[in-house]
């Protein structure tokens, strides 16, 4: 028997609203920043609501550059479920292109790698289909938006 070949299908797009990124100083594993989440939108096919404020990304930017993300955060669906998101994932790029996406520079997509896997955790109802399957998510920081577009791993 041969194993299912996965696919992806595009479920909905995150708009998170943050604020500055705010950095600790060096460590020995790099700098971990503090990246809080205002609020934002959920729109796609699969998925209307809103991002709760008081989320957070805290990645650390070790000395290699490269970024490993660890953000979390609440979704208010359109029917007023509450899901808790954890994204985590990873973004590399040039020296250049760090120093201009840290200022807040939008930079455009092809400059720079920066990919995630979500973990939801809805509740029993309409919603559960977010806690069974697994997600990759494609990332682009604009300035103080974050754009998240969400695939289902079929």
């Amino acid at each position: 028997m041969t194993p299912a070949t996965p696919g992806l299908e595009r479920v909905f797009q995150i708009e998170a609203e943050i604020e500055a990124p705010r950095g600790s100083g060096p460590s020995p594993l790099g700098e971990r920043l503090h990246i809080p989440i205002l609020g934002g939108t959920v729109h796609g096919p699969r998925l209307q609501g809103r991002v709760l404020a008081g989320g957070s990304d805290w990645p650390v930017v070790g000395p290699d550059g490269i970024s490993r993300i660890d953000a979390r955060y609440s979704i208010e669906a359109e029917d007023g479920t509450l899901i808790y998101l954890v994204n985590r994932g990873m973004r590399t790029s040039s020296d250049a292109v760090r120093q201009r996406m840290r200022a807040g520079d939008v930079v455009p997509p092809e400059d720079y790698y920066m990919r995630s896997v979500a973990v939801f955790d809805a509740p029993d109802g309409s919603h559960r289909w977010l806690s069974e399957h697994i997600f990759l998510c494609s990332v682009a920081p604009a300035g103080k938006i974050v754009r998240i577009d969400v695939y289902l791993v079929t």
